[in-house]
């Protein structure tokens, strides 16, 4: 019996890869680790982190407390550790971590050491006894969504390109995934996107479980901006969805921010949906946009249980991820 547990689940630890002089962050790597830093604190208010990164002196430096975070010098190419990071199965009741093959969302960017990030952590032991499978096979870890009840759900642009494992059909995907995840079901999403997210369609990006029957879901209002078409027919195949049990998902839309742009005037990729959930705690991306109010709002109304904390999030868009690329948990 093997399953993909939901973010919601009990979590030992949170990773994150810090940027560093050899990465894209080099150019204003001080306001880059500013969010960073953040971020790390807010998981580690309920959370044990284990923050990669090329110097652990100085960046640990960088903390007023060391409580929860620990400090692991390991070469990275890049930050966005959702997507090289373990994937994390349940088989028979127990935790395995799945290394499955990262290509920088199709060969556009370096990797090579992202892609060995896994396999080296595991050899210091910050896993323990924890057993590890390397799987040659494509697969990031902001491209899947579980309800913890063996739905996944994803997008075809991202899973089905040809730049990840030569294009396959749906039906040789969802094969893969009930072998290495344990899925029963696979839900399909053919339509959303976001101006400048170099993911082709990252599903938590754009929609994500936060319960076994709600969906939380970026929703664009306005006609005249460019995703309202691509984001309304997202809704719609949405809205059609059931669960396991033949039921309606309950739906809890997320305002799209106002238009962050680039220095070049190229827009930028920010959302809401790419939130973290960790211990006790709902982490979110903030842009200094007049929606972030009301996306506060939201999150505090239905995570009633969990602290409610925002991070400015501008920087790491303007490298193309948001919150949640920069993280991935790791159940007990």
């Amino acid at each position: 019996m093997k399953t993909l547990p939901p973010e919601w689940q009990k979590q030992r630890a949170v990773l994150m890869a810090f940027p560093h002089k050899n990465s894209d962050w080099n150019s204003n790597l001080n306001s880059a680790l500013v969010p960073f830093i953040r971020i790390a604190q807010a998981i580690a208010y309920t959370t044990p982190v284990y923050i990669i990164c090329d110097d652990k002196e100085a960046i640990s430096g960088l903390f007023c407390s060391p409580r929860n975070l620990s400090f692991i010098e390991i070469d990275t190419n890049d930050t966005w550790i959702r997507d090289y990071g373990y994937i994390s199965v349940l088989e028979n009741g127990e935790v395995k971590l799945l290394d499955f093959a990262f290509n920088a969302w199709g060969e556009k960017f370096s990797f090579a050491l992202d892609n060995e990030v896994n396999k080296k952590l595991h050899k210091k032991g910050y896993m323990g006894v924890t057993p590890l499978e390397t799987i040659d096979f494509v697969l990031e870890g902001g491209s899947i969504e579980s309800d913890g009840l063996g739905t996944i759900m994803t997008t075809t642009a991202c899973l089905c390109n040809a730049n990840r494992n030569g294009g396959l059909s749906r039906d040789e995907v969802e094969a893969k995934l009930k072998a290495y995840l344990g899925a029963k079901r696979v839900l399909w999403l053919e339509h959303g996107y976001l101006a400048g997210d170099d993911t082709d369609s990252h599903i938590d990006t754009l929609a994500r479980f936060v319960r076994e029957d709600t969906i939380m879901y970026v929703q664009c209002l306005d006609a005249e901006d460019e995703h309202y078409v691509a984001l309304k027919k997202m809704e719609e195949a949405l809205k059609k969805f059931k669960d396991s049990e033949g039921n309606f998902y309950n739906l809890l839309p997320l305002p799209l921010p106002s238009a962050k742009y680039d220095v070049d005037n190229n827009r930028l990729p920010a959302t809401y949906v790419n939130f973290l959930i960790t211990n006790g705690a709902l982490i979110y991306p903030t842009y200094s946009v007049e929606e972030d109010k009301v996306a506060h709002r939201i999150f505090k109304d239905f995570f009633e249980a969990r602290e409610i904390i925002p991070v400015e999030c501008s920087r790491l868009i303007e490298e193309g991820g948001s919150l949640h690329c920069s993280t991935m948990q790791i159940p007990f």
